[in-house]
């Protein structure tokens, strides 16, 4: 953990369980074995849909309690450039787990209609400048977790096209935004800007 060398802001991406959360969690752990001053939060963005997913959220707030002891949770699928804002201080260290499931709330609130929620071009633009300026505003250092879902066929169906359009949008303007990218797979970081 301590030869980890956590940056100003580092976004990660990759596809399910190649490892983003756990690289996150190391830099995390990594961050507050340099000093007793240093603090981490976790702000999740994933919403409990089903009791599958209850459970999931369970499973994943006790198993980072034991992976990286005294990390704060914080829950924000809405508003997150304002809880970035809310939290960040110099000696405090964010992870934003997850890009993928804040613009999924964006286009599929989970209360009234998702009509006139297609994402365009101007409005991916405008989710990703949201999420650029919050990490140029951040105060300490800042990870974002991301998966990187357009490496397959383009997907059936216009909405999902749609989807992987606007997620892709984020991710460059976010990559853009941070001084690390790293691309996880299977567990291994391949550093894609700012170097290990």
């Amino acid at each position: 953990m301590a030869e980890l060398r956590v940056m100003k802001s580092e976004l990660i991406l990759g596809g399910q369980k190649s490892g983003k959360t756990a690289r996150a969690e190391s830099l995390a752990a990594a961050w507050l074995a340099q000093s007793a001053l240093h603090r981490a939060t976790y702000i999740a963005t994933a919403q409990a849909w089903d009791e599958e997913m209850r459970e999931r959220i369970s499973r994943h707030q006790r198993d980072r309690a034991d992976r990286v002891p005294g990390m704060a949770t914080v829950e924000e699928h809405a508003d997150l450039a304002g809880a970035i804002a809310q939290h960040s201080r110099p000696e405090t260290l964010l992870v934003v787990d997850c890009l993928t499931l804040w613009l999924t709330a964006q286009l599929m609130p989970a209360t009234g209609s998702s009509e006139g929620k297609r994402p365009t071009e101007r409005t991916s633009c405008a989710w990703g400048a949201i999420i650029s300026g919050a990490i140029a505003r951040s105060a300490g250092p800042l990870v974002l977790v991301s998966n990187e879902i357009g490496l397959g066929v383009v997907p059936l169906g216009s909405e999902t096209r749609a989807f992987v359009d606007a997620l892709g949008v984020l991710n460059q303007q976010a990559a853009q935004a941070c001084e690390r990218v790293t691309l996880m797979a299977a567990g291994l970081p391949l550093f894609l800007k700012g170097g290990a």
